[in-house]
């Protein structure tokens, strides 16, 4: 089922993805390559898109998850990082890297640049896309590559792998705990909400709305409308006509969004560990509360930022310790399909 629309509508879709890959062929003079190894990329290569600013010490690991995964080849935009990410990532061999100065915000949140970069580069292949505080987990990750996932996926006629955003968090005040770069930031952020979440879908463009779990239980009890999305449509077989439109929340053309029904769902799909509460957060809020570039309407989430700032303890009686993909699919935070 994917709730057909009027003509009309789906008339004003088509326009509305022309124009956002129209904007994002011009962000293209926004970005400078600093190491261009894009004839690297092989025919059957697996990538990974990513914008990021001063992520130094979540790289090492968030790299080294993802090639074990099977990820070929990545493609990052550094939006000028001054904590040594740059020079970190243009010494990887298997990065293509590209800076800019523009502003996250004016550019959608990054999806400018990194929808230039799929049109020019992903076109045929398995694009993932990631934020640097994000861990892909599937079923049997352990011991099957994004290989084998996506050419399950292929014989099952599926262009499309949905993922839940799961938060992380410490027990005891938030950035009173201790994390060094290339370590497991799980191992650091061992617990989670099993619930609940709950899911709409939204039109015109079908996508799925899924809030609930850590964020709305601390930071929007009162404003549930208000709290994060959870839901991503992170991997995609991706063709130059495709558009993401918030984030990875929502894509165009709109029956992409149909491959994810959120938490319960009986479609294959895995989740993205999100190891936001590191103790660098906890500084790091003061510092985007006054940069101003994440929200659409940044003062509305100043209380946000001054909740993270206050270094608050995450933890409640029903929180849940990670174990592995099992333990989420019991949870119904994830489903293997039968694969």
């Amino acid at each position: 089922m994917n709730g057909r629309i009027g003509p009309g509508a789906a008339y004003r879709l088509r326009w509305r993805r022309r124009g956002l890959l129209w904007r994002s062929f011009r962000s293209r003079r926004h970005l400078r390559p600093v190491n261009d190894r894009t004839a690297r990329i092989t025919p059957s290569a697996i990538l990974a898109f990513s914008t990021i600013r001063n992520e130094i010490d979540r790289l090492p690991w968030f790299l080294e998850h993802h090639r074990r995964l099977g990820v070929d080849h990545f493609l990052i935009v550094d939006n000028a990082s001054d904590d040594g990410s740059a020079e970190y990532l243009a010494a990887q061999a298997d990065i293509s890297l590209w800076h800019t100065d523009r502003s996250y915000r004016a550019s959608r949140f990054g999806l400018d640049w990194m929808t230039w970069l799929q049109m020019r580069y992903a076109h045929g292949h398995w694009s993932l896309m990631l934020d640097a505080d994000e861990l892909l987990v599937y079923a049997h990750h352990e011991t099957r590559t994004l290989h084998e996932l996506t050419r399950w996926l292929e014989a099952q006629g599926r262009d499309v792998f949905g993922a839940l955003m799961l938060d992380l968090y410490p027990q005891g005040p938030l950035g009173a705990h201790r994390y060094r770069a290339g370590e497991d930031p799980v191992a650091a952020l061992p617990w989670f909400d099993p619930a609940p979440y709950r899911s709409q879908r939204q039109q015109p463009l079908g996508n799925l709305w899924v809030q609930g779990g850590l964020r709305e239980r601390v930071f929007f009890a009162e404003t549930p409308r208000r709290s994060p999305t959870l839901n991503k449509l992170p991997l995609v077989r991706w063709s130059r006509q495709y558009a993401y439109v918030n984030s990875c929340h929502s894509i165009l053309p709109r029956p992409l969004n149909f491959g994810y029904d959120g938490p319960g769902s009986r479609m294959p799909c895995g989740v993205l560990l999100h190891t936001k509460f590191l103790p660098q957060s906890v500084k790091r809020a003061s510092i985007e509360k006054q940069r101003r570039e994440h929200f659409h309407a940044p003062d509305d989430f100043a209380g946000y930022y001054d909740q993270i700032a206050a270094g608050p303890d995450l933890w409640c009686v029903d929180s849940v310790r990670y174990e592995n993909w099992r333990q989420l699919e019991a949870c119904g935070l994830m489903q293997s399909g039968g694969w």
